[in-house]
């Protein structure tokens, strides 16, 4: 063990103690969370228009806060972006965080002076709890590489703005940052190539310990490391590396890969960041441990979680946490001390133990594609190929969406879309691009990983006739109500689609 490792240890001990009393008094945390969260806002906007002061109980709560997403906050976040202080939390935020929106575009998600800090250190908790556990802290002793977005932010009314992981950036301590890697003006690069580029160049020689990243991405690091350096595999290149830190999307269908590149098996931390809060992280890392992330009880977050197929309802169960049950899926609510109120961020969740309070991350509350992290919905795809239809008179009967994870051509992955049209573009390619620059403004995360050669340009797969309907047919769906999905996470669809119906 080295010296930095040692120094910590007592420290990382120290978290480890600190989480696992929170864990164990999860509930109560909670309640005290939500009358600390009602005090503290009583006196903003939002706290005025929804009666506050009258808040006692959890029921209260309930009936005074209505669930909403993006849209129903947007005017207050509009407020915040005209300058106005006490909106949705005293004060204005530290911080605007950028993602992509589902109806509105791009959403700007406060963060405040109180939830800031969190985010860093709940990732910081995460992976000192690790240490802790496991023994290994040799990591602190090396290079660490966090394989970010540009820490350089805007300003919307004089608050710093920019992407989560840039912001994250900025919330480094000084005692990490002589270990963190790339360097500051190599993140701020926004080519993805060329800043790939000088992340090998600057990372091929150092004593790199601890990667972390979104394994899409990750996955590109290794490849052009190893083209760039000659070596078999990763552990070749850095032989002390023996810590993955990942999340945003599931790390299984790339695990394979990744060990084939890496030349073995290193050690992985899975967390749950989102621009809202970060939300839950792994807690457990022998052989035999349980499975799910350990909800993060006590970090100015107030959750209640909503039976997933209630969500749309227009009064539906909500639940705090003694209230839930084991293996159900339910929606997840947020309340946080940046003001979000009753925000449904999208994610559906189910608890695999309740002694500590462990989750799963299920899917999303609607359709969708994220298997590089790009969180594509339904909107985006049909404000995508509709219009370029529309404008050259090109009839679309009905189609489909789903990603192509392991290209059976080779090559990038891409996502396929499934179309089948009344008559066939003269000119599929120059089709195919139009939709795919359209897909490039809808989706500021899809644009990044075109951008970042993560993804190639889309591919439309022309179908015959009555395609649709015959998968309708054979799902026993055919008629009424029932509707073909417009994009999903998996390839069910498509593979039956292209296995049966493809265009000669």
């Amino acid at each position: 063990m080295g010296f930095r490792s040692a120094l910590l240890r007592p420290f990382a001990r120290y978290i480890a103690r600190g989480i696992d009393r929170w864990s164990a008094t999860a509930v109560a945390s909670q309640e005290k969370i939500m009358h600390q969260l009602v005090r503290d806002a009583r006196d903003t906007a939002f706290g005025r228009d929804h009666a506050f002061h009258h808040i006692r109980t959890y029921q209260d709560f309930k009936q005074a806060i209505p669930i909403r997403d993006y849209e129903d906050i947007k005017p207050y976040v509009e407020r915040i972006k005209n300058g106005e202080s006490n909106v949705l939390w005293p004060g204005k935020p530290a911080y605007l965080a950028k993602t992509s929106g589902t109806t509105s575009g791009v959403k700007y998600i406060p963060m405040s002076r109180e939830s800031t800090p969190l985010h860093f250190g709940t990732a910081r908790n995460a992976v000192f709890h690790y240490f802790a556990r496991t023994g290994n802290g040799r990591w602190l002793d090396g290079k660490m590489i966090f394989l970010s977005g540009s820490p350089e932010l805007d300003e919307v009314a004089g608050i710093p703005t920019g992407r989560l992981s840039g912001i994250s950036n900025h919330l480094v301590p000084g005692w990490l940052r002589t270990n963190q890697m790339p360097s500051w003006t190599t993140n701020c690069v926004d080519d993805w190539e060329e800043k790939l580029d000088r992340i090998v160049e600057e990372t091929m020689h150092a004593d790199m310990r601890l990667i972390s990243g979104i394994p899409p991405w990750v996955q590109m690091y290794y490849e052009r490391l190893l083209e760039r350096t000659g070596k078999r595999t990763i552990l070749e290149v850095f032989p002390n590396f023996s810590v993955f830190v990942y999340g945003g999307v599931n790390y299984e269908p790339y695990r394979a890969k990744l060990e084939e590149l890496v030349g073995g098996v290193v050690d992985c931390v899975e967390t749950y960041p989102a621009s809202e809060g970060f939300i839950a992280f792994q807690d457990t890392f022998s052989e035999n441990a349980q499975p799910g992330l350990l909800l993060n009880t006590n970090a100015g977050m107030f959750f209640e979680f909503v039976p997933a197929d209630e969500i749309f309802n227009d009064q539906p169960t909500r639940l705090s946490l003694q209230e839930v049950e084991l293996g159900m899926n339910y929606a997840l609510i947020l309340h946080t001390n940046a003001g979000l109120w009753g925000y449904n961020i999208g994610d559906t969740v189910q608890f695999v133990h309740k002694n500590p309070y462990r989750i799963v991350v299920s899917g999303r509350v609607k359709h969708f594609i994220s298997a590089f992290g790009e969180h594509v919905i339904g909107k985006e795809v049909e404000e995508s190929i509709l219009p370029v239809a529309n404008a050259m008179g090109i009839r679309i009967v009905e189609f489909t969406v789903a990603p192509q994870v392991n290209p059976p051509e080779g090559g990038l992955p891409y996502h396929e879309w499934l179309v089948e049209f009344d008559s066939p573009p003269t000119d599929l390619a120059a089709f195919a691009l139009d939709v795919d620059a359209r897909m490039r403004v809808q989706n500021i995360y899809y644009d990044d990983l075109i951008a970042g050669n993560i993804l190639r340009t889309l591919k439309i797969t022309p179908l015959r006739r009555d395609a649709f309907r015959d998968y309708m047919k054979s799902e026993g769906k055919l008629g009424g109500q029932n509707k073909v999905p417009r994009l999903a996470n998996d390839r069910k669809i498509a593979d039956w689609l292209t296995n049966t119906s493809v265009l000669e």
